[in-house]
Parts: C-alpha cells; sequence; structure tokens
C-alpha cells in the first residue's frame, strides 16, 4: 500500500525497473551509474523515503560523503524515527572521522533500542576512536553477552585489549582464530 502512495498505481513498474537496475549497478560497485538510473525517479519522487535513504547509501559507497549526509537528513526529514536512516549517518560520521557525531546518533539509536546490533557497533567504533575505552569495552561486553561468538564484537574486544595492553590480548586472538581461522585483524598481527 506505501507504494501505491508513494508512486501511484501506473508508476509501481517504472519505480520497480530503476530499482533493479540501480541494485545491478550497485553489486557491480558501479555507483554513479546507480545513481545516475535513480535520478529520474528523484525527479518525480524527491519526497520519496527510500529513494532518499538509497541516494544516501549509494554516496556513501561512493565516497561522497557530504552527499551522502544531505540524502540521509532527507530521508529523516521524511520519517523522523527511521533507525535506517540514523544509521547511515552514523556510517557517514565515522568515515569522515566525525566521531563525537556518530557516537551521538549511535547512543539516540540505542535510546529506542537498547540492544541494536549496528548502533552498539558503531558506538563502539567511535569510542575506540576517542580512546574512551572503558566506554567501548562495557558496550563489547553488553553484546558480547548477547552475541558471544560474534567475530566482529570479538575484534573490537582486540582492538580495546590492544590498546590497554591487557593480559587477555593474545587468548582472545587464539579465541578469534578458533571462530574464523582466516582473520584479517588477527593475522595482520606479529604473533
Amino acid at each position: 500500500m506505501t507504494s501505491m502512495l508513494l508512486y501511484g498505481s501506473n508508476g509501481s513498474d517504472f519505480v520497480k525497473a530503476h530499482y533493479l537496475k540501480s541494485y545491478d549497478y550497485e553489486q557491480m560497485g558501479k555507483y554513479t551509474e546507480a545513481l545516475k538510473v535513480l535520478s529520474a525517479l528523484y525527479k518525480k519522487y524527491p519526497k520519496g523515503y527510500t529513494l532518499n535513504l538509497r541516494f544516501g547509501w549509494l554516496f556513501y559507497l561512493n565516497g561522497n560523503y557530504a552527499d551522502a549526509q544531505k540524502y540521509y537528513k532527507k530521508a529523516l526529514l521524511i520519517k523522523p524515527v527511521s533507525l535506517e536512516a540514523k544509521l547511515g549517518l552514523v556510517r557517514v560520521f565515522l568515515a569522515t572521522n566525525s566521531y563525537k557525531d556518530a557516537q551521538s546518533f549511535a547512543y539516540e539509536i540505542m535510546k529506542v533500542d537498547f540492544y541494536n546490533y549496528y548502533a552498539n557497533l558503531y558506538a563502539i567504533k567511535a569510542s575506540i576512536a576517542q580512546k574512551k575505552y572503558a566506554i567501548a569495552q562495557e558496550i563489547t561486553l553488553k553484546m558480547l553477552a548477547l552475541y558471544p561468538a560474534d567475530v566482529l564484537f570479538l575484534e573490537q574486544l582486540a582492538l580495546i585489549y590492544e590498546a590497554t595492553n591487557s593480559s587477555y590480548l593474545q587468548q582472545l586472538y587464539k579465541d578469534i582464530l578458533i571462530l574464523d581461522p582466516n582473520n584479517v585483524l588477527v593475522h595482520s598481527k606479529d604473533l
């Protein structure tokens, strides 16, 4: 029903075709082409939430962070409580080393969804980047209680242990390799 409201009954095939082409280009890593395909839709539907969200994502993938931020913010204006658009902004803030902004938006998401996987992961990354290791460790341990074998959270804990010279680091590396024998982070270390 939402697509009928956004695009009208005759527009759904037109919309679908453009989205499918953009997905194909995205899979090939041709983000500029994916954006061009969608620009025809954007002229017709500039207030489409998913379209602004998609533009934000494609600009992010293309490394054009200013435009990514612009479209994620437009998506938030359309759907102010959208966690997707906020997560997109957090990714942009992390990519641009705006760690305080990343942490702030991640916390905003966590107020609504305390255990949101990505909000917690991004909050950890932002905290580590700001050398707030105690905060990062607290969030990491909270998430590892729910996801004890999650390699991404274990890697964050390894980064924290490395930065704080923890005696548990070597054992954690071994544990990560049990779960992920080809782990890039662990193999990049001189063990």
